[in-house]
């Protein structure tokens, strides 16, 4: 049985996204949330959240023991570009992309 909670469009760079998800996969939930806790990362933040909401839709949904839980799977896809254009010298315009991520976490219950 898994449970899974996804955000999307998260105005972060998955490049950065990444680099604290990496931190955490496979760790059981509790640990995984103290980490975060303690990691000075902007993305830090939203992770926690997506884990919560995980453990949440596994404890209503699927009737799972919290105690349990581990991160089976956590991914972080690239979700829509915001394209902004910044003034340059001589009239010209430089693209600026503001990225955005898609974060999956999925837990699944240890025997």
């Amino acid at each position: 049985m898994e449970a899974k909670a996804i955000a999307k469009t998260v105005r972060i760079a998955p490049r950065k996204v990444r680099l604290v998800v990496d931190l955490v996969r496979g760790k059981d939930v509790n640990e995984a949330i103290s980490i975060l806790r303690f990691t000075p990362k902007a993305a830090s933040v939203v992770v926690e959240k997506v884990i919560k909401s995980a453990m949440a839709n596994a404890e209503h949904n699927y009737e799972m023991n919290v105690k349990n839980l581990y991160i089976k799977q956590a991914y972080v896809n690239e979700g829509p570009t915001l394209k902004r254009y910044r003034p340059r010298a001589k009239g010209r315009a430089a693209q600026i992309l503001k990225r955005t991520s898609h974060i999956t976490i999925v837990l699944a219950e240890r025997n």
